[in-house]
């Protein structure tokens, strides 16, 4: 790679390239890895420049490496990771989509809101000015729960965000009047008739350092003002809010890295208890396992490539590329991996497999008999591009009819060409979305205390299987029963923006 001195020299000598009108005094500037500079070094043999192609990781790796390096000092003064001023946990609500949650304080005097975790979309926004939002009230999300609802004009830190600003070129900006007007947005996400609508605001969003001595931090941030949700949002899948974490510049992931209050990194560890944490900044540790990001130039996204599966002793030959996707509930597959991993499954287990129930998604569900303590099932394993294993430590759910009765089925579902990995296929694993290196990064985990690390599986592990142990009777059959006909309807809705 080239020097960052020889660097500089390209970027000086491009600035010189074309002189300025004779009316005014100045110098065109053109980017180190432009077209123009690239024919003008080129032309002249310019000794060890280099220019990655566009789209490429090499490309966008490039550019985060001289991003790093023009922010460093302002890094290093930042050094530790962040979590939400209100705690870096997070929770899945079986209530609200079976998405994990987190608690984010926003605008002056602060306001709590109960996000969605979401790597499938870039754009925070939450419920505000309402002309369309889902209730603050409902039975469907608990005993003692309402939500806020935001308003600029109830924030004395808050400011609309402009069609002139850099980051409305990410949003529909065919609505701007004009360059003073402000900044309209429109997501629309997967599920059908799902979207949020508004307009761009800017204002505090307070997280803490974690160290000896943790601060508040307020950071300024950019997020939708959602005026106008429709489909899932107005039932129980994010209705307080989404927290878009991709790798566009809106997100806020790349707010804080380019205000040098964090490292354009940040991990997720969900527990198989329905806990997890999450951490700004945090690059993982030498010992994880990794694989690099597709980079489609169309859409960036956290998109990583598979080589292979593994259940039990069966081996499964695969290549296909997956999206890693936290605010998708369960894994989705297609064909060929889908009916190899399926059926393999199947074969393996000891329990006989149920008829579809049209009240539950799941293609592969088993019987469990009222006597058995434990279910075991083969391991379960991706072998990622580079050859790292990604374990499945929790690939199946566990339903609950009433005392003494239980199934469980495979929690993978059958996709028409997409494949998401998703929430249930991160649980018990350190999840780093490491945006600088382009990487994703994972390791078995205590999510409860982020210092443990595991040896993976639900419970107990042997060779080439996971011992299941059989929880104790609900205390509420009924609840479980609603549980099982709602669910079909929360998995389609936590579906992100592709």
């Amino acid at each position: 790679m080239a020097s960052p001195a020889l660097g500089l020299l390209l970027l000086l000598l491009a600035a010189a390239l074309i002189p300025a009108p004779a009316s005014a005094i100045g110098f065109q500037l053109h980017h180190r890895f432009s077209d123009r500079v690239r024919r003008w070094a080129e032309g002249r043999a310019v000794p060890g420049a280099w220019w990655p192609e566009k789209g490429t990781a090499e490309y966008y790796a490039a550019l985060a490496h001289h991003d790093r390096a023009l922010r460093g000092r302002a890094l290093a003064a930042a050094s530790s990771d962040l979590s939400f001023a209100d705690g870096n946990a997070t929770v899945r609500l079986s209530s609200l989509g079976f998405l994990h949650y987190a608690i984010v304080s926003l605008g002056t005097p602060n306001m709590t809101f109960l996000v969605a975790l979401d790597t499938g979309s870039d754009l925070f926004w939450v419920p505000c000015d309402c002309k369309q939002c889902a209730p603050t009230t409902s039975p469907d999300f608990g005993q003692n729960v309402s939500f806020n609802i935001y308003s600029p004009n109830a924030s004395s830190t808050s400011k609309k965000v402009l069609c002139s600003n850099g980051l409305c070129d990410l949003q529909n900006r065919t609505s701007c009047t004009a360059e003073a007007s402000n900044c309209p947005y429109v997501v629309q996400y997967v599920s059908a008739n799902t979207s949020s609508s508004g307009i761009l605001v800017e204002d505090i969003l307070y997280l803490m350092t974690e160290d000896a001595a943790p601060q508040i931090i307020k950071a300024p941030i950019v997020f939708g003002c959602g005026e106008i949700q429709t489909g899932s949002f107005l039932e129980r899948a994010a209705p307080n809010g989404l927290f878009g974490l991709g790798m566009e510049k809106i997100s806020v992931p790349s707010i804080l890295s380019s205000q040098g209050l964090a490292s354009n990194s940040f991990s997720m560890c969900f527990g198989d208890d329905g806990t997890g944490r999450i951490h700004f900044g945090d690059k993982g540790s030498l010992d994880q396992q990794e694989t690099p990001f597709v980079i489609d130039k169309s859409f960036a996204s956290y998109m990583i490539n598979i080589t292979g599966a593994t259940v039990g002793n069966d081996s499964i030959a695969a290549i296909l590329s997956a999206l890693v996707d936290s605010g998708t509930s369960f894994t989705y597959l297609a064909d060929p991996l889908y009916t190899k991993l399926t059926q393999s499954f199947k074969a393996q287990v000891q329990e006989q497999r149920l008829n579809p129930d049209p009240d539950v998604p799941f293609e592969f569900c088993f019987d469990v008999s009222p006597t058995q303590t434990t279910i075991s099932l083969p391991e379960i394993n991706l072998t990622t591009r580079g050859g790292s294993i990604f374990p499945v430590n929790d690939p199946i759910f566990l339903f609950s009819l009433q005392q003494n009765e239980y199934f469980y089925c495979l929690a993978i579902m059958k996709s028409n060409g997409l494949n998401i990995i998703g929430q249930n296929f991160m649980a018990g694993l350190r999840i780093v979305f490491d945006r600088e290196r382009l990487t994703l990064g994972w390791k078995n985990f205590d999510c409860s205390d982020t210092t443990k690390t595991t040896k993976g599986g639900m419970n107990s592990t042997r060779a080439n299987a996971t011992q299941v142990t059989m929880p104790k009777p609900p205390s509420n059959s009924s609840t479980q029963k609603k549980l099982t006909r709602s669910l079909f309807s929360l998995l389609l809705l936590s579906s992100t923006i592709l």
